[in-house]
Order: C-alpha cells, then sequence, then structure tokens
C-alpha cells in the first residue's frame, strides 16, 4: 500500500511539473490562438553592444563685461553762480558813484564767466558694464542603443538586435507554417 501511494504521489508531481515548467511563457493573446507556436531557448555566442549619440540642446545664459565710455555733465551752475557774486561784490568795491551799479553788473557778469570757466564741467571716463544673452549649448552624449546578438538554436546560428542584453541564453519564438 505504501509502494502504490509513494508511486501516484511521484506520477502527480511528475504531471504537475510538466504542466507548470512553461506556465509563465504562455501566449495570452487571445485574438490568435495558434497550436503552431511553442518557445525554446537559444545559446548566446555573443551580445555586442551597439552605441547611439544623443544630442541635447541645454540653453545657456553667457556673460561678459564690456568697457563704454560715459559723459558726466558736470556742475558748472555753483561755479557760475559763486563767480557772479564774488565779480559783483569785487565791481561794487572798485565803482564809484553812479558807476557803481554799473561796475556792479560787469563785475557780475565777468566773474559769472570765469566761475563758469573754471568750475566743473565733467567729461567722459571708461567703466565696465555687463551685457548677458543666452545661447544654445548642444550636448552630445554615447549611449548603447541596444545589443546585437548572435545565438546558436538547433546548430543553426542566428543574429538579432535586441534592446537588452540576454545574458547567456536566449528564449526564442518558435513558429510552424507551411512552406507554400
Amino acid at each position: 500500500m505504501t509502494r502504490l501511494w509513494l508511486s501516484v504521489l511521484a506520477l502527480a508531481l511528475v504531471a504537475g511539473g510538466v504542466n507548470a515548467q512553461d506556465v509563465r511563457y504562455q501566449n495570452n493573446n487571445s485574438s490568435s490562438n495558434n497550436d503552431n507556436v511553442h518557445y525554446g531557448w537559444a545559446d548566446v555566442l555573443r551580445a555586442d553592444p551597439v552605441r547611439g549619440v544623443t544630442r541635447t540642446e541645454v540653453p545657456q545664459q553667457r556673460c561678459y563685461d564690456q568697457q563704454v565710455i560715459r559723459r558726466d555733465p558736470g556742475n558748472s551752475t555753483a561755479g557760475t553762480v559763486l563767480g557772479a557774486v564774488i565779480g559783483g561784490v569785487l565791481g561794487h568795491t572798485v565803482g564809484g558813484g553812479d558807476g557803481r551799479t554799473a561796475a556792479t553788473v560787469v563785475g557780475a557778469v565777468a566773474g559769472g564767466a570765469v566761475g563758469n570757466r573754471v568750475s566743473d564741467h565733467g567729461g567722459e571716463y571708461a567703466t565696465t558694464r555687463t551685457r548677458c544673452h543666452q545661447v544654445d549649448m548642444v550636448t552630445e552624449q554615447r549611449r548603447i542603443i541596444g545589443y546585437d546578438v548572435q545565438y546558436r538554436y538547433r546548430g543553426n546560428v542566428y543574429m538579432s538586435r535586441l534592446s537588452y542584453d540576454p545574458g547567456d541564453r536566449l528564449r526564442v519564438r518558435i513558429q510552424v507554417e507551411p512552406a507554400d
């Protein structure tokens, strides 16, 4: 009885193992239920990375210092007024009688002219100003875009480009159809 029980148990395990062997690889495409398709394993002979260049535009701001010439208008008003006051006082002290008023006016005008000429009229000076503009920098990056895989299935050698490195073994889909 024990021997029979062990035989039944072993048969159940073997039958369950055969059914469970390829459960994860069942064809779940319900629209085409093709009995002529099955799966197998091929030995990978080579997997060569295929490299490609990707280009990316990145906007960057470039800044530089530029020399500019500026004009300072200065302050000649203060010199003109001060010169006119000093000139008027001097003209007033020099003149006498009715000529005193004329001497005051002439002294003020002459003093204003001298004060204007002597005062700060400004000038030009050099300074720097930072200028910026945007430029598009193109960066190139080499990266792996796929793998050229050479593999052997039942004595025949095949080549395919895959998006991943398959490792030592590659699962292959086998479909049998009449040749015509």
